[in-house]
């Protein structure tokens, strides 16, 4: 399914977008060393049930999970890039944090994710992190009516190859509107000119993420989260944006 969202919609993805954003940077300011990741959990959670919003994860219960997720953010420490399931660990000098969060207000869904490194930074974390929001930033350039997706996966893929970065196909952007996960799937790297386009009223969820040396996942024993093959350090950036008249507007910036 893709929707194509009216004008009072987009209104309210705003407002979505904007509180997905406060959330992020919330937590990220509040995870430190000695942090759990169950605790960013809880505190994403009364977040959410504070704004009014509702989780978009969990009852969250796909074909590729071992559902329902159970849990309100999507914590992968180091290794691991996706679909992170809080657990009980604690958070270590130099480990890499990817959050990923979505949630739906006044019946509108915006997703997004974030990477950072808690306390001491490596140049080559720095470096990862800085290719997938360089690679996001490309693909929402290039977003526009009438352009196409294979644009946006042509422009993310550019910039992730340049920086090195073998690339996975199995997972990436989607729309988002009424439900998380929708139709148009956006994969990071593809051939411009091609795919489903771009109309005004669209709202993309569009998400660059790398594994070190490797293109291949693992999954873990707990059914959901999925690390890199060697043990690679990962990052993950993600926006929702809005295709306007004009080109994209990006409903989670902080």
């Amino acid at each position: 399914m893709i929707e194509i969202l009216t004008p009072a919609e987009l209104l309210r993805a705003k407002d979505t977008g904007a509180l997905v954003a406060r959330i992020l940077q919330a937590l990220k300011s509040r995870s430190t060393v000695g942090t759990n990741l169950l605790d960013i959990d809880r505190w994403a959670q009364q977040m959410i049930v504070d704004a009014g919003a509702l989780s978009c994860y969990v009852d969250y219960a796909p074909s590729f999970g071992r559902g329902p997720f159970g849990h309100y953010i999507c914590t992968s420490v180091n290794d691991a890039v996706l679909h992170g399931l809080p657990h009980d660990y604690t958070l270590a000098d130099g480990d890499l944090l990817s959050l990923d969060l979505a949630v739906s207000l006044q019946g509108i869904v915006a997703d997004s994710a974030i990477s950072f490194v808690v306390g001491t930074a490596s140049p080559q974390d720095e470096a990862m992190i800085d290719a997938t929001q360089r690679a996001l930033a490309a693909g929402i350039a290039v977003a526009r009516p009438g352009a196409r997706i294979g644009d946006l996966s042509h422009a993310i893929g550019e910039v992730l190859t340049a920086a090195g970065y073998p690339i996975n196909g199995d997972f990436g952007g989607h729309g988002v509107g009424s439900t998380m996960h929708q139709d148009p799937h956006i994969a990071n790297d593809g051939r411009a000119g091609r795919g489903y386009t771009l109309r005004p009223g669209l709202l993309l969820a569009l998400e660059p993420w790398v594994m070190a040396d490797t293109d291949e996942l693992v999954t873990d024993a707990d059914g959901w989260t999925l690390r890199s093959a060697t043990g690679a350090r990962t990052a993950h950036s993600e926006h929702t944006i809005a295709i306007t008249e004009d080109g994209a507007e990006i409903m989670t910036l902080p």
